[in-house]
Order: structure tokens, then sequence, then C-alpha cells
């Protein structure tokens, strides 16, 4: 077996039931209170994806669940190890994507042909999941549902972006695309309805 297949193989879950019950909290708490950090840890999957995003995608992502992967994760070690554990179709068009990680650039050139959902299934959208270094550095301020006055979250060097990810939702809600952001072993939520202004 080559190193590249054992990478692949590598870094699930050990207590499958277990972690995926504690990942699946974590993203329901982070959605449920935006700009909270949870802690998603257990999955080691192979670089850049962190071990949080890596959770998220063992936890959410199947065999029917369309995924949109970034160029910096196509065609490596990355690629492989979300093929074999999630058995998940990649490389899906960005408007038919269920799931779409990468980072705050990557997913920003592609932005506008990610799926909104529609009046009727605003829930037919894609979920963003935004690959940061920390969260630390600039903070931004979120303000909507689930969150007591106002709430503020570190985004560092990425914070622009970040902006520019979730600015459309004004204008789209109840349409238009919720963010999971992952750094590490945490995850933080921006869901179409929370408001986001630098500080």
């Amino acid at each position: 077996m080559t190193a590249f297949a054992a990478e692949a193989l590598d870094g699930a879950f050990a207590d499958a039931p277990a972690e995926a019950s504690r990942a699946f909290r974590a993203a329901l708490d982070a959605m449920s209170r935006p700009g909270t950090l949870q802690h998603a840890g257990g999955a080691r999957p192979p670089a850049p994806l962190p071990p949080a995003a890596g959770a998220l995608a063992l936890t959410l992502v199947d065999a029917e669940t369309p995924v949109w992967l970034a160029p910096e994760l196509r065609a490596g070690p990355v690629e492989a190890w979300l093929r074999f554990h999630c058995n998940a179709p990649l490389n899906a068009a960005p408007e038919a994507a269920a799931f779409a990680f990468g980072s705050p650039a990557s997913l920003l050139a592609e932005l506008d042909r990610f799926a909104i959902g529609t009046p009727e299934y605003p829930d037919r959208s894609t979920t963003l999941v935004v690959l940061l270094d920390a969260f630390e550095g600039a903070e931004a301020e979120l303000t909507g549902p689930g969150i007591r006055g106002t709430a503020r979250l570190a985004l560092g060097s990425s914070r622009a972006e970040i902006l520019a990810l979730a600015a459309p939702n004004r204008a789209l809600f109840p349409q238009g695309r919720d963010l999971f952001l992952a750094a590490e072993g945490r995850l933080a939520a921006l869901p179409r309805s929370t408001r986001l202004r630098e500080v």
C-alpha cells in the first residue's frame, strides 16, 4: 500500500457512534448559537483539512450528498480521504453541491454559483465549510437570532472574505447560504440569518 493510500484510509473516528454524535451536537450548537466556538474533534484528516471540518464531513456527508471541493483540496490526500470515508460524490458542480469545502478565497471565487435554495425550499442551498488557520485576530460583530444583543468572532486575515461570503444573505433571506467555519478542532457557524460587520 502506498503512503498516499494509507493516508486516505487513516484518520476517521475511532469510536464512530459516540464521536459522530458529539460532532453532530457541536454542529447543532454552533448553528443555534452563531459565533460561539464548539469543539468537534476526533477526526484526523490530511492537511489542509482541519480536524473540525473532517468531523463535519464524517457526520453530515454520505453517498447521497454532492460535495464541491476547492482546487486546493482536489486530486490529493483530502479528496481520497473524503471519498473513502464518506463515499460522497465529489467535485460536483458548485450549483449542485450540498456542501462546499475550501478556503475563504476559493469559496468567494465561486460564490455566485452556489445554490441559495428556492422560495418554496430555501433549505436546498449549498452549505459552505470555510477552512481557517485559527480563530484569532481581527473580529466581526454578529447580530441575529440565537445571539443575545451582539457577539464577536475572531476571523483574522480572512475577515473581509468571510463578510463577503455572508453579505448576500441579507437580501436573499430566507434563501441564502449557511456557513460553517473550521479551524483546527473547533468550529463556528454563521447561519443565513446572522448579520456581520467589522469592528
